[in-house]
């Protein structure tokens, strides 16, 4: 059904195209093609394994659809004729670009639209923990306890790979039962208060610079522990007190002022401690304590730096509880909405409610039912009702009704019926898009009355979970997988080379493209400021690695940029990291992550037999670029490189952790270059003004990275119609950032869903 439908298709296509007449394709594409192009794309020479004898006639335009739109993208590019094969003149370019591209709009016209399917699927790691903080009020991190989410088209929330282990279901049994008993806190802490010291003797605990220390701690009870610094040595007389800071997870939880003497001990035994009191969540945790304004370290040799006489450090992490909290727990509050001692009405409604919401539709008699006999069977077994309730939020927390979204079609076997799907079901795809999170009551009951899919509501809602905090689940899950600053968890410089990198340094670098991504979206910027913004978000630590004054303190605040050094998301140093080398950059990956990332135009796998670049001779027999000039003579290696390595090296300017410099060992850095359309920069600010002037082809790539990340499915071929349509919307407004977001949610491929033909059985 499905091939036969295409073909239909296809016979409508080629019928309008042959209607537009073959005379104008060959005034307009022909010549091109033959006194220009087939002087290498021929049946003898077919360079670049392309021969251009079957595109000489208008039926090729649908029958070759494919080869076509790469065709373009090269000629758009720039790429194509190569570097000293004679260019025909532009207006002849553009036309044939306008009328190639006019042809398709036409073809695209007589196919009937087809919005795909998405496949059943899980919820991934980041939305599951997210959904229980929603739910329950009680923050779980599934990245430490479940396996990690294999990812598909560059995203981890794809269906198609959203797979179930034995282990995964392990996983989701355990964590049902410790969430359960810490949403609702039945279950006694211990009598006695655990100690657990961590020590740098003990080599527990690990010392990323001389200002911090660094532990890995599991917290086994939600509760309030002492926590204890240990900081032995002694500074100069005149040394200032400083800020500790203590935090978890890479979020600072507490801060204050702590004294650099020995504070009265004896003078042979120069220790203080700096304790603190603070609520932890049960779990496994990575805490750090380090001083956040420590100026005297810097006046400090490297070896007084380590000394005991010169320097006080820090070098211990104690750990004593858990305490019983001062005040009821938020997750308690929120789900016993009444006393269920008074009765089964009240049990009924806590577990109605609470099931509405992890399910995302309306309960059923039944559903609740299939609850409260957990209830009954824990008062049989002689435990309160409250442990009861606690059992059924296990058993809530291991249904497919929580850990799946499944969407339902009319006839699931038939690829012709297109269908809208329920306001139920765009409930949850606009919310686990927008807030990587279950929908929220007011979104469920617009839902649950119809109303969702009206566009004035549904473009009210949209605006409203763009204003809701949990919008930072874009930056966190969409940009961090976009741009890649994931990895910044995994990268580890060398720390010979960069002995400045640090927790305190990686974590301040997410935190900039985090918030700048916020900010962009939050405020609808325009979406070249992507790649031009003159601002960003530096708190002292960030603003030292760029050179920047005036920045004092650990808080992050917006910072207008002066200079050409830095300026959008290629100046980050978070980019600038994750596309490096752990002692050196790459012009290489950088230009890959240009092409990939940015233009959406990523280049194809090497040869399995390029030659190996001389790491030796960086930076001492010549500069990297020198290098990459010799390993570019090679002809299979120019073939890519020209066009990939010319992108990296406007980034050049960067060492591999992001700070400026002009120096490449012993060689300036040349960080110039002519990219194939002939356009040429001489540094980073010029580059990254050239790639917005190019704002269509960073729009497409935003476009159709956004696309998959809606969808939680990769594009085909049938969604290319949906992604121009959107694109074309988005250029009409101004190419402003919301616009995306709204005219994706707009669009069919969203909001609409099919059938898809039974494969038969193989004879």
């Amino acid at each position: 059904m499905r091939l036969a439908w295409f073909g239909i298709g296809v016979f409508a296509a080629t019928v309008c195209l042959h209607a537009a007449g073959p005379g104008e394709f060959e005034r307009t594409v022909q010549p091109v093609l033959s006194k220009t192009c087939a002087g290498c794309h021929n049946d003898r020479l077919a360079s670049g394994s392309l021969n251009l004898g079957p595109f000489t006639h208008p039926a090729s335009l649908t029958q070759r659809r494919d080869e076509w739109e790469r065709i373009l993208q090269k000629i758009r590019a720039g790429e194509m004729p190569p570097k000293g094969t004679p260019r025909p003149p532009q207006a002849q370019v553009d036309a044939l670009l306008a009328f190639v591209k006019a042809e398709f709009d036409r073809a695209d016209k007589n196919v009937k639209p087809d919005p795909g399917r998405v496949t059943a699927r899980r919820l991934n790691r980041n939305e599951y923990s997210n959904t229980v903080r929603d739910l329950l009020g009680v923050d779980f991190r599934a990245e430490k306890d479940f396996p990690t989410d294999d990812s598909g088209h560059g995203f981890d929330n794809i269906g198609d790979v959203l797979t179930i282990s034995p282990i995964l279901m392990e996983k989701y049994v355990t964590a049902a039962e410790r969430i359960a008993a810490r949403a609702i806190g039945a279950d006694p802490l211990p009598k006695k208060p655990l100690e657990f010291e961590y020590h740098l003797k003990h080599k527990t605990i690990r010392r990323p610079d001389v200002s911090s220390i660094e532990a890995t701690h599991r917290v086994d009870w939600d509760g309030e522990y002492t926590i204890r610094i240990g900081m032995p040595g002694e500074r100069a007389p005149d040394a200032k007190p400083v800020t500790l800071g203590f935090w978890m997870d890479g979020k600072l939880l507490h801060k204050m002022p702590v004294e650099t003497k020995p504070s009265g001990l004896v003078y042979f035994n120069p220790y203080s401690e700096a304790e603190m009191r603070l609520a932890l969540p049960e779990g496994d945790h990575v805490f750090r304590a380090g001083f956040i304004d420590d100026e005297f370290v810097k006046t400090l040799t490297p070896k007084e730096v380590y000394s005991d006489k010169k320097n006080k450090f820090l070098n211990m992490i104690t750990f004593v509880g858990p305490f019983a909290a001062k005040t009821e727990r938020a997750s308690r509050a929120k789900i016993l909405i009444c006393d269920p001692a008074t009765g089964a009405a009240c049990v009924d409604r806590i577990l109605g409610t609470l099931a509405r919401r992890a399910y995302r539709r309306p309960v059923t008699k039944t559903d609740i039912a299939a609850l409260t006999k957990f209830v009954a069977m824990a008062e049989a077994e002689g435990q309160s009702v409250e442990q009861g309730i606690q059992l059924a939020i296990q058993a809530m927390l291991v249904s497919p009704h929580f850990l799946f979204r499944v969407e339902r079609d009319p006839d699931p076997t038939d690829p012709a019926r297109v269908h809208r799907i329920t306001d139920l079901e765009l409930a949850s795809r606009l919310s686990y898009f927008l807030w990587s999170s279950m929908p929220d009551d007011e979104l469920l009951s617009r839902a649950e009355a119809g109303k969702l899919s009206v566009p004035a509501t549904l473009e009210a809602q949209v605006k409203r979970l763009l204003a809701d905090p949990r919008a930072g689940s874009l930056a966190a899950n969409f940009a961090g997988q976009w741009l890649e600053t994931r990895n910044l968890d995994s990268v580890k410089p060398d720390p010979v080379k960069f002995p400045e990198w640090g927790p305190d340094l990686r974590d301040a670098m997410k935190q900039e493209t985090r918030l700048f991504f916020e900010s962009m979206l939050r405020e609808n910027r325009p979406m070249a400021e992507f790649l031009t913004a003159k601002f960003t978000f530096l708190n002292d630590r960030l603003a030292r690695h760029y050179g920047i004054d005036g920045v004092k303190g650990p808080e992050f605040r917006r910072v207008d940029l002066t200079t050409a050094e830095r300026g959008g998301i290629l100046s980050h140093a978070s980019v600038l990291t994750v596309s490096s080398y752990p002692t050196r950059t790459s012009p290489t990956i950088r230009g890959k992550y240009v092409m990939q990332n940015i233009l959406g135009a990523p280049p194809p796998a090497p040869p399995a037999d390029v030659p190996a670049l001389d790491e030796s001779s960086v930076g001492n027999a010549g500069s990297l670029r020198q290098q990459l000039e010799k390993h570019r003579s090679n002809a299979v290696c120019a073939s890519c490189h020209n066009r990939m390595d010319t992108f990296g090296f406007g980034l050049e300017n960067y060492d591999a952790i992001g700070k400026w410099r002009i120096k490449d060992g012993k060689f300036d850095v040349d960080s110039g270059g002519t990219l194939p359309n002939g356009k040429s920069f001489a540094n980073a600010s010029e580059f990254r003004e050239i790639l917005a002037g190019n704002l269509e082809d960073f729009n497409r790539c935003l476009v159709e990275k956004m696309m998959i990340y809606a969808l939680g499915r990769g594009l085909e071929r049938y969604d290319r119609r949906t992604v121009e349509e959107v694109d074309r919307k988005v250029a009409a407004g101004g190419y402003k950032f919301q616009s995306v977001i709204f005219e994706v949610v707009r669009s069919q491929a969203f909001q609409m869903r099919r059938g898809e033909a039974v494969k038969s059985a193989a004879r």
